[in-house]
């Protein structure tokens, strides 16, 4: 290990262990950083969105994992669904407060990710 590199100490919760067997954090990190879960909450730090801003910037998802990505995000508490009684019908997704708490950590997460991403990708890491 490089010298300036420093292990990085763990919270005194997870004396038992990282995320042990029966921890509902488990469950949450599962959605959190699902394939989907990661690029829709990151899009949603930036405001409100609509379903088909959500679909261009989260590109190759599918409708149905949209669909259900948003509704487990709803159900965590991380993200608010906003039906407008209008015509055409309008839904607007944003996050909740525990929502951009999340993103905040999330982001630069992404952000390292991109700008590492094509090294690590080719092996030159």
């Amino acid at each position: 290990m490089d010298a300036t590199l420093q292990p990085v100490p763990l919270p005194p919760s997870f004396s038992d262990g990282v995320f042990p067997a029966g921890c509902p954090s488990r469950t949450l990190l599962d959605h959190v950083t699902s394939k989907w879960g990661v690029l829709i909450l990151t899009a949603l730090s930036e405001g409100s969105q609509r379903w088909s801003e959500l679909r261009r910037r989260a590109e190759g998802i599918s409708e149905k994992m949209l669909a259900q990505t948003l509704k487990t995000l709803e159900r965590d508490g991380l993200v608010s669904r906003d039906a407008q009684p209008v015509i055409p019908p309008r839904v607007d997704y944003s996050l909740t407060e525990r929502g951009y708490e999340l993103s905040a950590l999330l982001v630069p997460l992404v952000a390292w990710t991109f700008d590492n991403a094509e090294e690590i990708i080719n092996g030159r890491a």
